[in-house]
């Protein structure tokens, strides 16, 4: 992991981080965009299936569905304390053998990653400076499904988005979060041979469902 985002990823999302978000896991469930995510592809009807989480935290996607949905999934994470705490979790609920954990800049190794049934990307597009690329190449490893969340691109969320950043310039917190088009990221897909299924709309996120087009490389 060589880029200077991941570097700053890495740091960002480091212990701490990983154990709050995996102890408000265990005590709430899964957050409200992972929820989305999750029932959307529990109401797609698919079993036995292959995923890839692309930047999936502690795992929360694949744990839940695990056995359900997916018969195996693989683990992309550019955060070292969040793979750690993701493959306990894993070992803890019994399906370790199921998942492949891979840490680092997804667009580095992706050439080494297969293709699935689904690729999720919770929370990532926000993160993640170069869009294009990052999208061009989650969509080339999605065969039939490719499910994310990420903030809508409103002048309240930039404001937010722009706070954010700013308080960690002054923390010399290189971490930087984004608000990309989502109308960039839906002719990207499009160009990729995907359409878009369905689309849901709180305040802040959007969570968008594409499925690949029948004939579609």
């Amino acid at each position: 992991m060589t880029c200077c985002h991941c570097e700053a990823t890495d740091r960002h999302f480091g212990d701490s981080s990983a154990k709050g978000d995996l102890r408000r896991y265990h005590a709430d469930g899964p957050d409200a965009t992972t929820r989305a995510i999750i029932h959307a592809l529990r109401r797609s009807g698919l079993r036995e299936a292959s995923l890839m989480d692309i930047g999936a935290g502690i795992g929360v996607i694949h744990h839940e569905l695990l056995g359900e949905a997916f018969a195996t999934a693989v683990h992309v994470e550019a955060a070292s304390s969040y793979v750690h705490y993701a493959r306990e979790e894993a070992q803890r609920r019994g399906h370790a053998d199921r998942v492949q954990f891979v840490y680092g800049d997804f667009i580095e190794r992706t050439s080494d990653l297969p293709e699935v049934d689904v690729v999720t990307l919770d929370r990532v597009i926000c993160c993640y400076p170069d869009v294009v690329t990052l999208v061009r190449d989650a969509a080339s490893k999605a065969r039939r499904l490719l499910v994310a969340s990420f903030p809508r691109d409103t002048w309240y969320v930039r404001i937010a988005i722009a706070l954010q950043n700013a308080k960690r310039l002054v923390l010399r917190d290189p971490f930087r979060t984004f608000v990309h088009s989502p109308k960039q990221v839906d002719a990207l897909l499009t160009a990729r041979g995907l359409s878009m299924h369905s689309v849901q709309r709180t305040f802040i996120w959007q969570i968008v469902v594409y499925e690949r087009t029948a004939g579609s490389p």
